[in-house]
């Protein structure tokens, strides 16, 4: 059975500025100790939003006009370190549902892709006129068009890309590689079981 088919995202977005950000940053290590990815919405970039007591840092995140926020702008090589599936679901389990950035990191990419959390490329050009159009007008709606590749917002338009491979598991519906076993799995003992009808 098919899952959700992802054709269009639409939304608001918030920046995060810099290059290089790795999971460590995103998801610190004490939270990998999670058992469910369930809680994870709080472990996002935990260190860099909050003191040890608990209170809150000067970030994107925290800002109240970036509360209502479900597309991420980002730089160069996000998600990059070590190869831990808790980032990508901290995004997700956020409310995020789409990232715009210049590029990722392949494990990190592949982890999104697997839960449903859209990853395009972008040019810095393009998301650097964004990113300023996002400061300006948080409310600003974005459209994320996975069927053509581009992102519009505004009277303002861009394209994006994305591996041929991942948009086709994406708009298919087949993005969970564990359903897709779990699918095939059906589908056998299925078969297996009119074998044994028709013996």
């Amino acid at each position: 059975m098919a899952l959700e088919q992802i054709h269009q995202i639409k939304g608001r977005a918030v920046y995060l500025p810099g290059n290089d950000v790795d999971t460590d940053r995103i998801t610190p290590a004490r939270y990998l100790k999670a058992i469910t990815f369930d809680e994870l919405s709080e472990a996002l970039f935990f260190d860099e939003r909050y003191t040890p007591d608990g209170l809150e840092k000067p970030h994107p995140l925290n800002d109240p006009r970036f509360k209502e926020a479900t597309i991420m702008l980002v730089g160069d090589n996000f998600g990059c370190g070590s190869s831990r599936e808790h980032s990508p679901q901290a995004v997700y389990r956020s409310g995020f549902r789409a990232i715009i950035g210049q590029s990722y990191a392949e494990i990190f990419f592949g982890n999104s892709t697997n839960i449903s959390l859209v990853c395009l490329k972008a040019s810095k050009a393009d998301l650097e006129t964004l990113a300023a159009a996002v400061e300006l007008n948080p409310a600003l709606e974005l459209e994320i068009d996975l069927d053509a590749l581009t992102v519009r917002y505004g009277s303002s338009s861009f394209a994006v890309e994305m591996p041929a491979s991942a948009r086709q598991s994406l708009t298919s519906g087949h993005w969970d590689p564990i359903a897709g076993l779990l699918e095939a799995g059906e589908l056998l003992e299925a078969m297996d079981r009119k074998s044994a009808r028709a013996g």
